[in-house]
């Protein structure tokens, strides 16, 4: 095939930017749905553990129909900046404030309806701008560029930036009970200071980088319509069980992370370090022998990789050795997760495109939330559930629960996962079709025809 990279080029510059706001929003997030607010309110405020869970259920089911919503609404969006842009813009500065009220009590008596009232509205607003925000910069790649080499450059930036996203959640959560036990002020001035310096650098990122201009004309399909042809995308329900799985993944690991290293007393330096150490083979590994194995094989070692070293973690997680492999493998599945999935989602859209001759990021990411968002919900749900089914007693440190509380952590925060990664790897060996030399005629074909659209507008634009 010849290599059509040259066509599409890609500025640094809108890269480093695209990456760093992605950051702004994901660290966020990480820190809200990872584990922080459910640990601040059960352990901090006093929640009970069912309240918590019943917060997260309900809070599950807006959380999953408002997205499809915005990614149609995101589509048809008309405005001089673009389709994207103007909801990272603006809502930059509204995500910011309310992700720093959240850690702090609003109601003037501490009662569990009223932290139960706080915890929902707190997910509700956030949830909702974080849609705006985080889906336009999910999908901006893909509309800056098609081919895989091309978006595979901007996916490298974001994973990158994706380590200080990863890092700030994983050192807070890390030593979450000590930040709140000794100095809870400290702690909400320290969310001030991250709400402030993500809500600044989202907003100025939009000056850095632009869209294609001619999609914004496309008539989009009806709402009903749309959704429906994407749900008939065998492509794209067969990306879903990776993407439910990743989204799960991640939160279930945020979440058990202060759990793990207070119960078993190990140095979370050593497991970090080993983690860093996998994200940069990762990068390696996927870029190099990745871009000759291509997207679906690259996914399937993934999973086995991924699902494997923390089945080791989940056997034997109590020693320090097992705890650094189940963490490098982590740092393999999570180097995986930011560049190889995305080229995954990339491939299945483009299918859309062919079959469909419409841009339709915006509702693919939108209706990826719906069936993926509820992920995050179960995963915060799930685990003090499960905790509970151990015997853990949320009244006592870590350290001081019994053996079976202690089992009962990796069970929570690993079985799961393992599951989910080793179910992936057979459904995406079975079913997933985007592979082979006719995709590859399919995707140049693609990328030539991006070019002449926004020839073709802009000539348009300069007429006018």
């Amino acid at each position: 095939m010849n290599d059509r990279s040259p066509v599409e080029k890609v500025r640094l510059s809108s890269c480093m930017w695209l990456g760093g706001a992605d950051c702004m929003i994901t660290t966020l997030n990480n820190i809200v749905t990872g584990g922080a607010l459910t640990y601040f309110f059960i352990n901090h405020l006093g929640m009970k553990e069912e309240s918590s869970a019943l917060c997260w259920l309900l809070f599950g089911l807006w959380n999953a129909l408002n997205d499809p919503l915005f990614g149609y609404i995101s589509d048809k969006t008309k405005s001089g900046l673009g389709r994207r842009i103007p909801y990272i813009r603006y809502g930059s500065i509204a995500v910011a404030l309310v992700f720093v009220l959240s850690w702090k009590f609003w109601f003037p008596v501490k009662t569990d309806a009223a932290l139960f009232a706080q915890m929902f509205l707190s997910l509700f607003l956030f949830d909702s701008l974080y849609t705006a925000i985080a889906t336009s910069l999910y999908i901006m790649p893909f509309e800056m560029a098609v081919t895989n080499k091309a978006r595979g450059k901007i996916m490298l930036v974001k994973l990158i930036f994706g380590l200080a996203a990863l890092s700030v959640p994983l050192v807070l959560l890390a030593e979450l009970e000590n930040l709140l036990g000794s100095s809870p002020e400290s702690f909400r001035t320290l969310m001030l200071i991250i709400g402030a310096a993500a809500g600044a650098i989202m907003f100025v990122s939009t000056f850095f980088y632009r869209e294609n201009g001619y999609t914004k004309e496309e008539e989009q399909y009806p709402f009903f319509r749309s959704l429906v042809t994407c749900l008939k995308n065998k492509s794209f329900l067969v990306f879903e069980s990776i993407s439910f799985s990743v989204t799960f993944i991640q939160t279930a690991l945020m979440m058990g992370l202060s759990y793990y290293f207070d119960a078993f007393g190990i140095n979370y330096l050593f497991c970090y370090g080993a983690m860093f150490l996998g994200i940069l083979f990762g990068i390696w590994l996927w870029m190099k022998p990745g871009a000759v194995w291509k997207v679906k094989k690259s996914i399937i070692l993934m999973c086995l990789i991924f699902g494997g070293t923390l089945a080791v973690m989940l056997l034997l997680g109590q020693y320090t050795a097992a705890g650094v492999i189940g963490f490098f493998g982590a740092g393999i599945g999570f180097a995986g997760g930011m560049y190889e999935v995305p080229l995954m989602f990339g491939d299945v859209m483009d299918s859309d495109e062919k079959l469909c001759g419409l841009r339709r990021e915006g509702m693919y990411a939108g209706v990826n939330s719906l069936i993926c968002k509820p992920a995050i919900s179960f995963a915060n749900a799930i685990f003090p559930i499960m905790l509970g089914w151990f015997g853990y007693d949320t009244a006592r440190k870590a350290a001081e629960q019994s053996e079976l509380a202690k089992l009962g952590v990796r069970v929570a925060w690993l079985a799961i996962p393992v599951a989910l990664l080793m179910i992936c790897a057979a459904l995406i060996r079975r079913f997933y079709p985007l592979v082979g030399p006719e995709w590859d005629k399919t995707k140049e074909e693609l990328a030539l025809l991006h070019e002449e659209k926004q020839r073709a507008y802009e000539a348009e634009m300069l007429g006018r």
